[in-house]
């Protein structure tokens, strides 16, 4: 698989070498909140190991600061991919996000044949929202004690998706 260029940020996919910087990236308070506790085994598993998803480093000039992944539906009936994305704490507020999405958007429309994405950030996570709304994604609906949340507890998502035509740029 080849690399996604952009403006600012490179997505390449992800190898081995990236576990360091993942790792510290996953365990940052700011990132952890939403993403979950992550051993490396866990990292390992979902990212490195799982063959039911692909998963980019999003690199800015030579400096790892975040991942993306996806995941396919192939059924012809529903086909669509879904998206995750985690970035480093001090890279957010600057626009590196929403570009990284915008990003890999094209490509799943244009590379992958895709014609909906789908993203599903907890409800709280405005600063996410507010992200994804930019490159074009809309809420779709609540889903109700959706994810567990560090402390444990239950916590609602928030399904948004995109369509090929509500590509911002």
């Amino acid at each position: 698989m080849a690399e996604i260029r952009g403006d600012r940020v490179t997505l390449r996919p992800a190898t081995a070498a990236d576990e360091p910087a993942f790792g510290a990236i996953l365990g940052e308070p700011d990132v952890a909140a939403w993403w979950g506790a992550y051993s490396p085994e866990r990292l390992r598993a979902e990212l490195f190991d799982n063959e039911e998803s692909v998963t980019f480093a999003i690199v800015l000039e030579s400096d790892v600061i975040g991942l993306v992944t996806y995941w396919e539906e192939n059924e012809p009936d529903y086909r669509h991919a879904g998206i995750d994305i985690a970035l480093a704490t001090a890279c957010q507020n600057r626009g590196l996000g929403s570009e990284t999405l915008a990003l890999l958007a094209r490509h799943l429309f244009d590379e992958r044949g895709h014609h909906r994405l789908t993203i599903d950030p907890a409800v709280a996570n405005t600063r996410a929202i507010r992200s994804y709304e930019k490159v074009g994604f809309r809420p779709v609906g609540i889903m109700r004690l959706y994810e567990r949340s560090l402390d444990g507890t239950w916590r609602d998502g928030l399904l948004m998706d995109l369509l090929r035509d509500e590509l911002v740029s």
